[in-house]
Order: C-alpha cells, then structure tokens, then sequence
C-alpha cells in the first residue's frame, strides 16, 4: 500500500498549497482593505466572499453555467452563498476521497479494488452536491408556481382600488411576505433593480426568464401588457386565475390516479397474503389431514 501513502500525500500537500496560496492572496487583500478603511472587518463573516472573490473562488464558480443558473434559481445569487456552494461542491470529494483512503489503510484487504473505491468517492462526492441543488431548484420552482395562484386575486384586488402595476408588486413583496414567501423575495430583487433605474417591463422579463416557471411568465406577460396599454388587466387576470385552477385539478387528479396505483400495488403485496391464509388456509389444511390420514 505504499502506492496509496504517496497518493495521500500528494493529495495532503495538494490541499496545503491551495489554502496557502489562498489565505496569502486573502492577507494582501485584508492589508489594502484595512490602509484604505482604517479599521479592520469581521474575519469570520468575510471568509465565503474573500473565497468568491480570489482567483480560485472566480474559476470554479466559472466551471458551470448550469450550476450558476440553479444557483440564481434557488435564490442563491450573494458571492457568500455560491461560495458556501463552490466549498461543497469541491470539499466533498475531497472529504470523501479521505476517509476511503483511511478506510482501504485500515482495513488493508477487501474484495474491491481501491482505486475503484476512490473514483467512486469523487464521482459521488461530485455529483451529490449538484443533485441537491437540482432538486431544491425544482421544489422552490413548483412552490412559487403554486404562490403564483395565491397572488394573482390579491393583485386583483390592488389593480381596483387604483393601483399601478409598480405599486401592486410593492405592496405585495412588503405585505405578503408571510402569504408569498418566495414570490415576495423575488418581487423584492426586482425591485431593487428597478430602483436602480431599470425599466419595469424589462425585469420582468428578465425574472420570467431567470425563474422558467410557466406560471410566472405568463402571469408577468399580463403585467408586463398591463404597464405597457394601462388598462385591460381585469379579465386577463381573471381567465388566468381559471386556467390555473384548472392546471391544478388536472395535476391533482393525475396524482390521485398515481396514488390509486401504489395503493393497489401494496394492498396486493399486504393484504392478498392475508386474505389468502384466511380463505385458503381451511381447505389446505383440510387436504393436508386427509393426505396424513390416507398415509
């Protein structure tokens, strides 16, 4: 195993020549910072955004388009929360590839061989991040499609008492935080940008296109029409409310028909055995007592 004590610390001094290069880079940022401000900042808190911001942090976010567009998705766009992700994303197989090493010194026989156990620490040390954030990208989208429902009688309601289409999503990304969570952070983001001196209709589109939920598009389209003509968002609003719910009945019963089957496929599987002993188990004990007897 001398192989894998070398391949150990090649990976111990690999690790060590990253950390240094990158805390060196950090200090030099740290001392330019502190001459410029006069004061020195929380260590701890700047940790994730020095990482984000170094040459290393900007490369691996850079790796993957994709991830930055689950990312953005999520509601992860701060240079903090990417780099809490970038640190998963390739601390993980890292990790990983340690304690099989640990494990195949410990162990030191084994009916695989150890360079599969390695290049199977990496490939799921790799991958397990990016299916975590696929599938929390997935349930932040199906729940802001489900809020999209729940906020369209509430910009109703607003566009009669007089409002614009700017002031609606205001009040809604202050006052329905609580009913609209994620739609109300995304509002929020929006906002912001549009504050900054972006036009309105313009990140509208921007966020239909960032989020890709078919709700939400089409629900921005009707503002988007709405801010552009100034009038005529009643009915479209409401046929929208309609076609929603009716979306929704229809995904509802094709759950309730899925449902149905598994039901089936475990009432077969628990209780079929059962019905089988009770209605069955007489007469083969009845055939089992006459065979003993007739012997």
């Amino acid at each position: 195993m001398n192989w894998l004590y070398v391949c150990a610390l090649l990976q111990t001094l690999l690790v060590a020549g990253l950390l240094q290069h990158f805390f060196t880079e950090r200090s030099a940022r740290r001392q330019v910072a502190k001459r410029l401000a006069g004061t020195a900042a929380s260590e701890k808190r700047r940790l994730l955004a020095d990482i984000s911001r170094s040459k290393l942090g900007q490369k691996g976010l850079k790796l993957d388009s994709e991830t930055k567009q689950l990312l953005e998705q999520l509601g992860w766009r701060k240079n903090k929360q990417k780099s809490l992700f970038m640190l998963a994303q390739f601390g993980l197989p890292l990790l990983l590839l340690f304690l099989v090493q640990l494990y195949v010194l410990v162990r030191e026989s084994g009916t695989l061989s150890p360079w599969i156990l390695m290049f199977f620490a990496l490939g799921v040390g790799y991958l397990l991040p990016k299916r975590v954030l696929v599938k929390s990208a997935k349930a932040r989208q199906q729940q802001l499609a489900t809020e999209v429902g729940s906020a369209l009688p509430m910009l109703r309601i607003l566009f009669e008492v007089g409002m614009t289409v700017e002031q609606a999503l205001r009040i809604l990304a202050v006052e329905g935080r609580q009913i609209l969570p994620v739609l109300a952070v995304e509002l929020q983001q929006m906002l912001q940008r549009v504050d900054a001196g972006l036009d309105l209709r313009t990140e509208l589109q921007r966020t239909a296109q960032l989020m890709q939920v078919e709700e939400l598009s089409d629900c921005f389209m009707v503002l988007e029409q709405l801010a552009q003509q100034g009038s005529g968002a009643m009915s479209s609003l409401l046929s929208m409310k309609k076609r929603l719910d009716e979306r929704r009945l229809v995904q509802l019963q094709e759950a309730i028909s899925k449902m149905s089957a598994k039901m089936s496929i475990v009432m077969v599987a628990f209780l079929f055995p059962a019905l089988l002993i009770v209605l069955a188990g007489p007469g083969f004990i009845a055939i089992i007592q006459a065979l003993g007897e007739i012997g």
